[in-house]
């Protein structure tokens, strides 16, 4: 594999790990905010908004 092989290969592996990261989080996150009271809830995030 040519050098410019191994750079696009790890940026490829990083960006895929820093994505899956971010997908994870999210997804924590609005499972866990289904957790929240209603009257703990951020005003943003509330279900009676219109």
């Amino acid at each position: 594999m040519t050098h410019l092989g191994y750079l696009l290969v790890g940026w490829g592996v990083w960006l895929a790990a820093l994505a899956l990261y971010g997908f994870r989080v999210v997804a924590r996150g609005r499972r866990l905010s289904t957790r929240v009271p209603a009257d703990r809830q951020r005003w943003m995030t509330t279900r009676d908004r219109p």
